[in-house]
C-alpha cells in the first residue's frame, strides 16, 4: 500500500485568530471609550477625540500607561506655556494691562466725583478759600470742610460777619451744581448745657441749620436741595485729648452728593 502523504503543518496562528483578535481589539476600545464617558470630563474626551482622529495616535503615545491620563500631559505643557509668557512679558505691558483694567473697573459715578472734585478745587484756588476750606472726596460726594473758628463763637451758632463772604462764594459755587447737598455740623466732647443749647446735639444742629439759611438767602435755591444733620461729637476727626484736637472736631461740613445717593 501507498503511505498517505501528510499535509505538512502550517505555522503561525490559524485563521480564525486574526477575526478574533480584531474583536477583542473593538471590544477593548468600546470599554475604553465607556470609561472615558463616564468621567465626565469634557478635557479628557476632547483629548480621546482628537487622539482617535490622528493616523500617528500609536507612534505617538504606544505605551499604555500613557493613555491612561492623556489630558495631563496636555494640561502641563499649557501651564508651562502660560508661565513663559508671564515671565517674557515686559515692565510696559504690566503697566499697560494695569491701566486698562483701572479703566474698566472705573464707574461712571466715580468719575463724574472726580470731576465735581476738580471743579471745587478750581474754585476754592481762584477765590482765595483753600486757607479757610477743604475739599475732599468720599463715597457720598465731595466733602468741604469749615471750621468753627471762622463760622462761629465758642457755643453759638450765629454766623459770624467775617465769615458771610466764604459762605457767598461757597453759595455761588452750588448754584452752579444740581447736586444735593447735606451740611452737617460737628463737636467736640466737652459738654454744653445751656437754656439754648441743652447739649452738644441743638448745638451742632443749630450750626448746620444757620449755614443754610445763610446760604439760601443768598441766592433762588429750591430749598428741598438741602438737608441739615447734627451729629454732635459722635464722629471726631481727631482726638479729643488735646486743644488741637477739640479745634479740627468742631467744623461744619458740605457735603456735596453724589447724584447717585439722590435716587
Amino acid at each position: 500500500m501507498k503511505r498517505r502523504n501528510k499535509r505538512p503543518e502550517k505555522k503561525g496562528a490559524p485563521p480564525w485568530m486574526t477575526t478574533y483578535s480584531d474583536m477583542v481589539t473593538l471590544i477593548l476600545v468600546f470599554f475604553v471609550l465607556l470609561f472615558s464617558m463616564s468621567q465626565i470630563d469634557a478635557e479628557k474626551f476632547r483629548a480621546i477625540a482628537e487622539a482617535f482622529r490622528s493616523e500617528t495616535i500609536f507612534e505617538a503615545m504606544p505605551s499604555i500607561i500613557e493613555e491612561e491620563h492623556p489630558t495631563e500631559n496636555t494640561e502641563v505643557l499649557k501651564e508651562e506655556e502660560n508661565d513663559d509668557k508671564q515671565e517674557d512679558a515686559t515692565p510696559a505691558e504690566d503697566e499697560a494691562n494695569g491701566s486698562e483694567l483701572n479703566a474698566v473697573t472705573k464707574t461712571p459715578e466715580q468719575d463724574e466725583l472726580d470731576e465735581l472734585l476738580a471743579e471745587v478745587e478750581n474754585f476754592l484756588n481762584e477765590n482765595d478759600l483753600n486757607q479757610v476750606i477743604s475739599a475732599t472726596r468720599t463715597d457720598q460726594g465731595v466733602v468741604l470742610v469749615l471750621q468753627e473758628s471762622v463760622l462761629f463763637e465758642t457755643g453759638e451758632a450765629n454766623v459770624l460777619e467775617p465769615a458771610k463772604p466764604f459762605l457767598n462764594k461757597v453759595s455761588t459755587l452750588l448754584s452752579n451744581i444740581p447736586n444735593e447737598v447735606r451740611v452737617e455740623g460737628h463737636t467736640d466732647d466737652r459738654p454744653i448745657s445751656s437754656f439754648r443749647y441743652p447739649s452738644n446735639w441743638e448745638l451742632s444742629g443749630a450750626r448746620a441749620s444757620s449755614v443754610i439759611r445763610h446760604i439760601l438767602a443768598t441766592n433762588n435755591f429750591n430749598q428741598s436741595r438741602f438737608i441739615a444733620a447734627g451729629f454732635g461729637d459722635t464722629r471726631p476727626v481727631a482726638s479729643n485729648n488735646s486743644p488741637e484736637g477739640w479745634s479740627a472736631n468742631r467744623r461744619v461740613e458740605i457735603v456735596i452728593l453724589d447724584s447717585e445717593q439722590n435716587s
